[in-house]
């Protein structure tokens, strides 16, 4: 029986490819994978100048995976085997005017199975699947990010039509407090977050930080800590979200532009010498390095100064008036990373790893919101929804695709003492008294200074 898509996913139906007349290609510039199942078609096609084509260029794996450094259109870096590129970087299956023969002549059937999906992310649980979209398409980003309703909030009140795992069937009573995240508790932490991400009662940074403190709750009561049910402690959490307690104690967390600049310039430097960067997101780069002042003798100081201006003037103005933006990138981001159970499957065994799942959402975040800065300041007063979705765009198809980013990433925070409650703040927040930077880095956590080299990394 096929999957009933849930509610939540309604927005990507409205996803339509715009093939020749799209300003990028999802043939060019990452590995495309091919499934055993196509694998074995192609393998079987009657003899043809297609069909030629299409073996020659066929690349069986060694294992049922693309290695480690591979980046594919599927984001996972697994596949049977490849389709080679050619020497433009590009499927050589793609034609001049930009659309795939396969396709063309073969019919939609034929293509593999990251060809077909593309740009949609599903996940299935039990008898119900979840979509998001890859916004390293830019007609998905545009679908996602310009959209001023993407989520209804009446579906986060709407109890789903069937259950998203199997229902747990024990008695009330004979349920453990300090157990595991039963699988019936995956819908009700799924609308939490969602809830989170949409109050607009709480700056965004702080709703962000509101999540991760959730997050570190389910990890205690998995590990037995915290003596409630996963569906107690969310209503209480969610009651003192409601009355506004833990606001005092948010307000006290530190603003720290040097430091979170810091692992924002070395987040998008972890993988410029590990892949290719392609035109578009080259571009990207050099408006968030100009925007921020970078270039021959800049320090962390003086990137921190620029930073702040660009944000303080271009940046921050801008997203007041278009809050839905990145409300709606971090809806698509949950939903594609299957935040906050991410590629394990959601419920018993899974293990307590939210607070780790919670990092690498904020890492993302970071790395978006930081370069949305430096564009912002390179761009001035004519910064656009243009230049979000095609800065959301580029980042995405550079980082989100490629299999290693997460982990380094969160590695990365682990090595600046940055993956704590006190270092998600910084990452998170960009508002607060007004400081001079260099104040603040004598206040706040310990920073891992960038070296000039570093600093110049996207010049």
């Amino acid at each position: 029986m096929r999957p009933t898509r849930h509610p939540y996913s309604a927005y990507t139906d409205g996803f339509r490819c715009i093939g020749r007349e799209c300003e990028d290609t999802c043939c060019r510039n990452w590995s495309v994978p091919i499934d055993r199942a196509a694998y074995e078609k192609y393998q079987g096609l009657p003899a043809s100048p297609l069909r030629t084509l299409i073996v020659a260029n066929l690349a069986r794996n060694s294992t049922e995976g693309a290695g480690a450094s591979a980046r594919t259109v599927s984001g996972d870096g697994t596949a049977f085997a490849q389709m080679c590129l050619n020497s433009d970087n590009q499927c050589p299956l793609l034609t001049s005017d930009r659309l795939c023969r396969i396709h063309a002549e073969l019919g939609q059937g034929m293509l593999a199975s990251a060809c077909a999906t593309y740009p949609r992310i599903v996940h299935e649980f039990g008898d119900v699947e979840e979509v998001a979209l890859a916004l390293s398409c830019p007609e998905a980003a545009r679908l996602v990010l310009l959209n001023p309703v993407l989520l209804d909030p009446e579906l986060l009140t709407a109890k789903p039509a069937v259950p998203l795992e199997e229902p747990d069937n024990r008695e009330e009573g004979d349920r453990k407090p300090d157990g595991p995240a039963l699988p019936g508790d995956f819908q009700r932490i799924r609308t939490s977050v969602l809830g989170l991400v949409q109050m607009h009662s709480y700056p965004l940074w702080q709703r962000l930080f509101l999540i991760g403190l959730l997050c570190r709750r389910l990890d205690a009561i998995e590990r037995g800590e915290l003596k409630k049910s996963v569906p107690e402690f969310l209503g209480d959490f969610e009651a003192a979200v409601g009355t506004g307690s833990l606001r005092p104690a948010m307000e006290t967390l530190p603003v720290d532009r040097a430091a979170q600049l810091d692992v924002v310039l070395r987040l998008a430097g972890i993988l410029l010498h590990r892949s290719n960067v392609s035109p578009r997101f080259a571009e990207c780069a050099h408006a968030f390095a100009t925007g921020i002042g970078n270039g021959p003798g800049a320090t962390l100081e003086s990137l921190t100064k620029q930073y702040t201006r660009a944000h303080d003037l271009w940046y921050e103005p801008f997203f007041r008036h278009h809050p839905h933006m990145l409300e709606n990138y971090l809806v698509n981001t949950i939903l594609r990373c299957r935040f906050p159970f991410g590629s394990e499957a959601a419920g018993a065994g899974a293990g307590p790893r939210r607070t780790q799942e919670f990092a690498t959402l904020v890492a993302q975040f970071a790395l978006l919101r930081g370069l949305l800065i430096g564009v912002a300041g390179f761009h001035g007063a004519a910064f656009s929804t243009a230049h979000v979705v095609n800065t959301v765009q580029s980042a995405a198809k550079h980082f989100e695709h490629h299999p290693e980013f997460l982990k380094l990433a969160y590695e990365l925070l682990l090595e600046s003492r940055m993956d704590g409650a006190r270092g998600m703040a910084i990452l998170l927040r960009n508002t607060g008294p007004e400081t001079e930077p260099a104040e603040l880095a004598r206040t706040a956590a310990p920073a891992v200074h960038v070296d000039a080299g570093t600093a110049r990394t996207l010049a």
